[in-house]
């Protein structure tokens, strides 16, 4: 039997065994979870995921996966959930459920002007975090004679609104949600999301495309809206928006949860809230 049905098996008798048991029996229940720590923490891992809104297709997968090296899996959970409690914007949720409020804006955003990066125009602006590891992403690809064009980065919620009502007016309500998303639920507010290249399909045949999607993740930073899952993220494939989240994060996703950044985000939301 797996581990996670041995998990879900204690956790779900719990209650008919705590009204039946002895005082004994619950003692010798308590030193076995003492003694196997890791059977709880799968328990209160599949407790998560079951609230993290994944299709259960994937969400097996995700389980297969864990089920395969809970070890390592435990491991980079940890180091990520440390970053998340301290610097809790940084793996925020952020999305059409959830969103940030008006009035914020990141303390550490990096003005990118004189800094040797390439940007479609003056006054981009990053977090401290993302700004570092987008110079250490940029040098490395222009070893390989790629050039990293940020044309979007952070957007306060004013302008959000600019862009949405503009999307609106273009092409219709229904539309624009599927480009473009309402005031407070943009990750660019994050100042953690950037842009790159033409914002257009056309950026995914480019050089700087393919060498996004094979060593973003060194650095980092994750896709934020796949080919092919709209209806999970509620937005249109965005083969230029990636958002920054840490290396321990984007391994995290990569090795546990299917290469999907809103899986591992909707994930530890529902673990740390």
């Amino acid at each position: 039997m797996c581990v996670f049905a041995l998990a879900s098996c204690g956790r779900g008798n719990s209650q008919g065994s705590a009204q039946a048991a002895s005082p004994q029996k619950l003692s010798q229940q308590q030193k076995q979870t003492q003694e196997n720590p890791q059977k709880s923490a799968l328990a209160a891992v599949e407790e998560s995921l079951e609230k993290a809104e994944i299709p259960s297709s994937d969400l097996t997968a995700i389980k297969q996966r864990i089920e395969a090296s809970p070890d390592r899996f435990f491991d980079l959970l940890a180091k990520v959930e440390a970053v998340a409690k301290q610097d809790p914007y940084l793996l925020k949720r952020v999305d059409k459920k959830k969103s940030l409020p008006q009035d914020y804006e990141p303390g550490d955003l990096v003005l990118l002007d004189k800094t040797g990066l390439s940007v479609s125009r003056p006054g981009h602006r990053l977090r401290k975090p993302a700004y570092e590891a987008l110079v250490s992403m940029s040098e490395a690809a222009r070893k390989e004679g790629v050039s990293l064009l940020v044309s979007s980065a952070y957007r306060s919620y004013a302008y959000q609104v600019e862009v949405f009502a503009r999307n609106v007016k273009e092409m219709g309500q229904k539309e624009a949600e599927r480009v473009s998303a309402h005031p407070g639920a943009s990750q660019h507010q994050l100042g953690t999301a950037i842009d790159f290249g033409s914002i257009t399909d056309a950026f995914a045949q480019t050089k700087a495309s393919a060498w996004l999607v094979k060593n973003a993740a060194n650095y980092g930073f994750s896709l934020s809206y796949p080919k092919g899952m709209e209806p999970i993220t509620g937005y249109v494939w965005e083969s230029w928006h990636y958002r920054y989240i840490g290396t321990d994060a984007t391994a995290l996703q990569t090795e546990y949860f299917l290469g999907v950044q809103c899986y591992l985000i909707q994930f530890l939301d529902a673990r740390l809230s």
